[in-house]
């Protein structure tokens, strides 16, 4: 415990905000995590992509299990009450910017393996909120990756349960397009290009709470026009689907298209992350961490991209999501507690033991 807190309150301290990037923040972070993991005994290998987009891969023996944890966290909220980068305890709790999403899991990482001598290999990132996923993509499109580990554990906060099954991202971008003219002319309502996105969210979001079903539609940016008394010539409109798992993004994005003025837009896909679905694999890593088991969370994670390319991957990790990117985020002492113990319990393993 003393040891995860540590290390949480060094890694709270660097500012490893994204966006935007920093570079230097980026590589202070890693450079801390290796000097710790080669401590404990790892060989570290860095693979620099440019612009603080770094990806670590540490290893201690012949590890079939693959741990992954980002370092970059969102910028701070609004509404903090304390220094976002000075690590607080209070009420039994860890505060601190990417205290829960998700450097609390990483300074658990890091108290585990100190204290262990076991095979264990660790893929820290630091692209993971930058809704690229580069780090990771890189990483599995190399030769070595699905010959090397038999599954991953992907951490995120999971309040230390095993999550194996989580909705699909897809991030859109739609161009409305309209004509300039004097706004006194009377052709605002059919040529404003804001109008139309304004109209088309509207019916978008209706058609999200009464025909879609579960799966979700999030309008997170709308932009456009120049002033109030110019018609608006152009419009921009970004918004996120997530489908539940097993169900096509792409059908909901044709049913969007049918949408009244849905067909005079321009789209273009931003990113696409699948679904994460649970297999075999899923006993085994929670009988090796000694957690339970949780039902599907409507957040994504990286754990899918794993899955695509072939390693079976589950979501793991200490805290609540509830608090993630929220001013004030906190994780309870317990959790990190939990999960280090959980974390020990793989590393102090052989790659041929028996789960």
């Amino acid at each position: 415990m003393t040891a995860a807190i540590d290390h949480l309150d060094n890694l709270v301290a660097i500012d490893t905000s994204n966006p935007p990037r920093d570079p230097v923040g980026m590589k202070q972070a890693v450079d801390y995590v290796s000097e710790a993991l080669a401590c404990a005994g790892f060989d570290c290998s860095l693979d620099d992509l440019g612009e603080g987009c770094l990806q670590l891969l540490a290893t201690r023996g012949s590890a079939g299990t693959l741990v992954n944890c980002h370092l970059d966290t969102v910028p701070p909220a609004s509404g903090w009450m304390s220094n976002p980068h000075k690590l607080e305890i209070e009420d039994a709790h860890a505060i601190g910017l990417g205290a829960c999403d998700i450097k609390g899991a990483a300074a658990c990482i890091l108290a585990a393996a100190g204290a262990t001598q076991g095979d264990a290999a660790v893929l820290f990132t630091t692209d993971e909120e930058a809704g690229q996923s580069l780090c990771v993509r890189r990483f599995l499109d190399g030769e070595h990756a699905r010959s090397r580990f038999e599954r991953a554990i992907v951490c995120e906060p999971t309040e230390c349960h095993v999550v194996c099954e989580h909705r699909s991202l897809h991030s859109i971008e739609a161009s409305f397009h309209g004509v300039s003219a004097h706004s006194s002319s009377g052709v605002a309502s059919t040529m404003s290009a804001v109008h139309n996105a304004i109209r088309w969210s509207a019916g978008a979001l209706e058609w999200s709470e009464s025909t879609c079903g579960d799966s979700r539609i999030s309008i997170g940016v709308i932009e456009g026009g120049r002033k109030p008394n110019m018609v608006a010539e152009s419009a921009t409109l970004r918004f996120g689907v997530r489908s539940r798992a097993g169900v096509s993004s792409e059908e909901m994005l044709q049913q969007l298209r049918a949408l009244p003025y849905g067909s005079d837009i321009e789209w273009t896909s931003r990113f696409f992350g699948p679904s994460l679905l649970p297999g075999d694999h899923v006993r085994v890593i929670a009988k090796i961490l000694d957690v339970q088991c949780a039902p599907p969370v409507d957040f994504w994670t990286e754990a899918a991209l794993f899955a695509e390319h072939g390693i079976p991957s589950v979501v793991f990790g200490p805290g609540s999501i509830t608090w993630a990117h929220a001013a004030g985020e906190r994780i309870s002492l317990a959790q990190l507690d939990k999960a280090t113990t959980s974390f020990r319990r793989l590393f102090s393993r052989s790659k041929d033991s028996t789960p």
